[in-house]
């Protein structure tokens, strides 16, 4: 009896130490990591991308019309940061809302991080709900605080074709007295270095319509360094 029990858990003990010694499965680990977003409520979801939401306006409010009607004076404008996280948050909220699966979830996600490196959704409602916005305005990337001029900035594209990837398109009912304006980024390794950098903490994006502008800043998050660093 006493042979047989310590045959038992000699075997035992060769099983475990054979269960300690077999290789990780890493990429099991890292998907598992990555499917973190896959857990949240929709309540978190919400309060993540309203978190990357900023609000300003182009232009100076006490700016007077003088003769020309057919354009603004100044704007409204409000922008959301679609990083990795917002993007997740998106993608999680249409699996809950729309009880898609977990693998329907990881599409989404994907499809919108193949779109550009980085994604703003940018709202631009005229004042007064007059004028119309001209159509050469531009939207800047660039680290807080750099003087105008200086290198370091980059030009980002009016890319419309972003309003079909849905998880670039916002969890907020549409504020039709906006328009909508999807800005994409594709940054060079060294447009990388220059917009996000070890020693920038924080960036902006510059909005320039006619010469007015407006600029809203965000910390840069992990998730970004994390994704344009692994490309």
């Amino acid at each position: 009896m006493r042979a047989i029990r310590a045959s038992w858990v000699a075997g035992a003990i060769v099983i475990a130490l054979t269960a300690m010694l077999a290789p990780i499965d890493t990429q099991a680990f890292v998907q598992s990591a990555d499917d973190a977003f896959l857990s949240w409520s929709r309540g978190d979801a919400a309060d993540l991308v309203a978190g990357m939401r900023r609000i300003d306006r182009i232009g100076n409010r006490m700016s007077m019309r003088g003769l020309k009607t057919d354009r603004a004076i100044n704007y409204k404008m409000r922008a959301t940061w679609l990083t990795p996280d917002v993007i997740r948050a998106t993608a999680r909220a249409l699996q809950l809302d729309e009880r898609l699966t977990a693998d329907d979830a990881r599409r989404l996600v994907a499809d919108a991080e193949a779109a550009a490196d980085t994604v703003f959704f940018v709202e631009i409602d005229p004042h007064e709900g007059s004028g119309v916005i001209p159509l050469d305005w531009m939207a800047l990337l660039q680290p807080r605080g750099l003087p105008p001029g200086d290198p370091g900035a980059v030009r980002g594209a009016l890319t419309p074709k972003l309003r079909d990837v849905r998880a670039l398109g916002g969890l907020f009912t549409r504020d039709y007295a906006y328009d909508a304006f999807w800005v994409s980024f594709r940054l060079t390794p060294p447009e990388r270095a220059a917009v996000f950098g070890p020693q920038v903490t924080e960036v902006e994006l510059v909005v320039n319509i006619q010469g007015r502008e407006g600029m809203v800043s965000w910390p840069v998050p992990g998730s970004i360094r994390n994704r344009l660093g692994s490309r």
